[in-house]
């Protein structure tokens, strides 16, 4: 086959022809009238009766270009239909009744119902050719919205507008999550658990990752605090704990955060640290997933280094084959985060970014002097950490505070028992031993269990007691009954621990949650340093409300 000069595709013999006929009606086209001699010359060259060489030398003056001396290729007209009115109109409407329905029924599931009406109405029934002929040139956004939905067609069909850009650094930073791909082992039997979740902060100027936090919990208000908490403060302390040697440049507090409208981004919690900081919050459209670009991206090629190791379950089934991601996992939640760490400083950042053209490394520097102010860091780094903690509204009873169905006791509350005004209690997950109670004055307490002897505990495992407790049918459940109940639970897990997934999974995050807060010391006196209760290392997070 052969490729004529606009593109139509025809035979080796029918364009050496046209190419035999050019060369002999070009010189002749245009030079006036023929005389009897040129004619029958011509004719005689071409083998073509006199009829023939007016008619083609007509197409070439028309249209003076090679193609137009091919023969013409029998057969009808292009894009002429050759069904009857009422057989086209059976067509649209199986198309109409049948091919435009969610189940998305197939090209030959409406050629049969075709078939079936002309039957009925003694129709010659079209070809399926015929039919899908017709659904092909048929509107394909009206008929993905049927099919699908209109947000798989608005996806597919508008047009991608109004990505987010920035001129400085820590202008703009997006923060999304994803499922890692890569199941994770437990510290102590290398048996695998469950495939982590991951918050990734990206800057939008630069491209450098602004932070990120790895967790064993679904995400939550507790995941975009504490990928905040990591984004804002200096990385030194983190690269030396991960043992990871290398430069993290990114810190401060942005100017914007840009977050998609899930759940998580809407907690009140978030609105009232980012209000507190001069930070704006800006959700992207909803169902406009283009918008956060930049952040999508960063995933990918997050996700793109994970699938190198052992344990990953590739970015979908098809790619996998037969390898089996639970079998082949070796890597702890902790190697993956210190993996995952390396990644981003020695690799990420050093390599030199498709759409910047420069590594995000060095885009960075250009972005903090187009900087008019110097990066800002909070005023206070340990009061900057209690401003994103969930909190609830309590007055102060004579008996205590009340929280969770718990008490909690300190003096310093004594000015305010029995007050009719409620006080601000934050709390950590990952521990409710002891909750931080804000004064008036903007201090805050940190307020333990009124009972010292009671042990810490995650929100998450007072939870499932309560829960547990109303199963039984225990309408009314005390403290005392909460703490019975979690003991027995603990118990149970630390028995099954070995023998079920479900079971390790729950001793990895209880304790990877109660580690995280084990080096500040939670009743902390005058004396002490206030930093010690208010590290909240970035580890797991039991569900943050």
């Amino acid at each position: 086959m052969a490729q004529t000069p606009n593109g139509m595709r025809i035979s080796e013999m029918a364009w050496q022809k046209a190419l035999a006929r050019d060369a002999v009606i070009r010189p002749l086209a245009f030079g006036g009238t023929l005389s009897v001699t040129e004619r029958s010359s011509a004719c005689k060259q071409l083998g073509l009766k006199q009829s023939r060489f007016y008619q083609l030398l007509g197409q070439f003056r028309r249209k003076p270009v090679t193609s137009s001396l091919l023969d013409e290729t029998p057969g009808p007209e292009k894009g002429r239909r050759l069904l009857s009115p009422e057989q086209e109109a059976v067509v649209t409407q199986a198309i109409q009744e049948t091919y435009c329905r969610r189940e998305r029924p197939t090209i030959t599931a409406v050629h049969d119902q075709v078939r079936l009406v002309c039957r009925e109405r003694n129709l010659p029934a079209p070809s399926w050719k015929a039919v899908k002929v017709r659904i092909d040139q048929a509107d394909r956004k009206k008929l993905t919205t049927a099919r699908e939905g209109a947000l798989a067609a608005r996806q597919r069909f508008s047009a991608v507008v109004g990505e987010y850009s920035a001129q400085h650094a820590m202008e703009i930073v997006q923060i999304d999550h994803t499922l890692v791909d890569l199941f994770v082992v437990d510290a102590v039997n290398r048996q695998p658990l469950q495939r982590p979740w991951l918050t990734l902060a990206i800057d939008v100027a630069s491209r450098m990752v602004a932070g990120f936090y790895l967790s064993l919990e679904h995400p939550s208000s507790a995941s975009v605090a504490l990928a905040i908490r990591h984004m804002v403060l200096s990385k030194g302390p983190w690269l030396a704990e991960q043992n990871v040697v290398g430069d993290w440049p990114v810190y401060g507090l942005p100017t914007a955060i840009h977050l998609d409208n899930a759940r998580e981004f809407r907690g009140r919690a978030l609105a009232w640290g980012v209000a507190e900081h001069g930070i704006n919050l800006i959700h992207r459209p909803v169902a406009r997933p283009h918008y956060g670009g930049h952040i999508e991206r960063l995933i990918g090629t997050m996700m793109g280094a994970v699938h190198f190791l052992p344990g990953s379950t590739s970015s979908d089934i098809g790619s996998r084959g037969d390898y089996d991601p639970q079998k082949h996992a070796v890597m702890t939640f902790g190697e993956l985060e210190r993996r995952l760490t390396l990644e981003i400083v020695g690799r990420y950042h050093a390599d030199i970014h498709r759409a910047l053209k420069i590594p995000p490394r060095l885009a960075w520097e250009d972005a903090v002097l187009e900087r008019q102010e110097r990066l800002r860091l909070p005023y206070d780094e340990h009061r900057f950490i209690l401003d994103f903690l969930p909190f609830e509204e309590r007055v102060i009873r004579r008996d205590g505070l009340h929280l969770f169905g718990l008490k909690y006791w300190d003096d310093v509350l004594s000015p305010w028992t029995g007050a009719s005004d409620k006080m601000r209690v934050r709390y950590d997950p990952r521990d409710i031993s002891c909750v931080f109670v804000d004064g008036p004055n903007g201090e805050s307490w940190p307020v333990r269990f009124a009972n010292l002897g009671r042990p810490r505990i995650t929100l998450g495992e007072h939870r499932q007691a309560v829960a547990a407790l109303r199963t039984r049918g225990r309408q009314s459940v005390d403290e005392h009954l909460i703490f019975e109940t979690i003991e027995a639970q603990r118990q149970i897990v630390e028995m099954a621990g070995r023998q079920t997934r479900s079971m390790r999974r729950g001793v990895e995050r209880q304790a990877r949650a109660l580690a995280a807060t084990e080096r500040h010391t939670i009743g902390t006196t005058d004396d002490e340093d206030e930093s010690e209760f208010l590290d909240l290392s970035p580890l797991s997070v039991e569900e943050w409300s």
